[in-house]
């Protein structure tokens, strides 16, 4: 699943075409700084992501601007670009959590000609280079289709929705519930909007198993903030058992945090879908340096097990996020065994 960075390069390049006004110069250093905004430092997943940036830049020879912060706040995401933008950035990266709010700065920099790659969300309108995401309508399928055999189609489940002001709790709320409407019928679902939020999660969830003490299912959309105050629920209410035991509750989250995959080694959940936050760093650098050095992509397979999709407002490489149970928790080529 991982390659080096230079065969990584080297097979990419076969599909870019050069741009009429860019450069196609192939070597480090390439036609620019490159500026990172980083959404949020309260997940384990983006933390882990983090750490993987400096890594990748490296390894890609990327002209890495310091990074900065936007705190899951759209406001200072704004102004975090346009501090970049002062210091020099040529390209910028970002990971918006408001995917509809971001739409004026990405015109603002589409007039400035600075191209935007975004990681793990999509943003609603405005021009982006790449988006570097994975498919989160299929995040939702999975869990649907996980929980729904776990349940014989029958029973209560409770979805930890993201934001749904986010393309990506969008995303898997709706193939979430369509999947159960068409699929299994039989099953009731209670979604609830955490906003990415752990403690408003608890306070859902525990409201809604006071309310439904049969509930069955939980599908966490971001094990990153919601394991850990789902497990202290289920813990509190005497919930939190192996899965040979009648109460068990069975539990499927999004991200592949390597605390998920205890998690599923002990028994306490029982599945996640790994979001490669490894490639997510690697690939939104590569695509940043691209962009500064004046080369496009077409839609098509990539050798990175990938899909370029078009978008009405760009590309979109969606990279793979593979469903991990007890059968393959242990499978060392998922990033969460690779974080030390």
């Amino acid at each position: 699943m991982k390659l080096g960075p230079a065969v990584a390069v080297a097979a990419l390049l076969a599909v870019v075409t050069a741009c009429g006004s860019g450069t196609t110069a192939e070597g480090g250093g390439g036609g620019g700084k490159v500026g990172i905004d980083h959404p949020r430092a309260d997940s384990d997943f983006w933390n882990s992501y983090i750490k993987y940036v400096p890594q990748m830049a490296g390894e890609l020879k990327v002209d890495l601007m310091p990074a900065t912060n936007s705190q899951n706040d759209v406001a200072k995401l704004v102004n975090n670009v346009q501090a970049l933008i002062g210091q020099g950035a040529k390209v910028i990266v970002m990971a918006p959590q408001d995917t509809g709010a971001v739409a004026n700065t990405l015109q603002q920099l589409e007039n400035k000609k600075i191209p935007v790659v975004t990681v793990d969300t999509r943003p609603d309108k405005g021009k982006v280079y790449m988006v570097v995401r994975a498919d989160n309508r299929a995040y939702g399928t999975k869990a649907c289709e996980f929980l729904g055999e776990k349940l014989g189609g029958k029973g209560k489940v409770v979805q930890l929705q993201g934001a749904l002001s986010s393309i990506n709790g969008r995303d898997r709320s709706e193939a979430f519930s369509e999947c159960m409407k068409t699929k299994f019928p039989g099953i009731t679902v209670f979604s609830e909007p955490t906003e990415w939020e752990g403690s408003k999660a608890a306070s859902m969830l525990q409201t809604r198993l006071e309310q439904n003490p049969d509930i069955k299912g939980i599908y966490m959309h971001a094990g990153g903030v919601h394991l850990a105050p789902t497990l202290q629920v289920l813990k509190q209410k005497g919930l939190l058992v192996p899965p040979t035991d009648a109460k068990h509750v069975f539990v499927i989250s999004n991200d592949g945090i390597p605390q998920e995959f205890e998690a599923i080694r002990k028994g306490d959940i029982d599945a996640t879908v790994s979001q490669p936050a490894d490639l997510y760093a690697k690939y939104a650098l590569f695509y940043a340096k691209a962009a500064a050095d004046g080369k496009t992509f077409k839609p098509g397979p990539t050798d990175h097990d990938s899909t370029i999709i078009q978008l009405p407002n760009g590309l979109e490489d969606q990279l793979p996020a593979p469903l991990v149970t007890k059968d393959n928790v242990d499978d060392k080529s998922l990033w969460g065994n690779q974080v030390k």
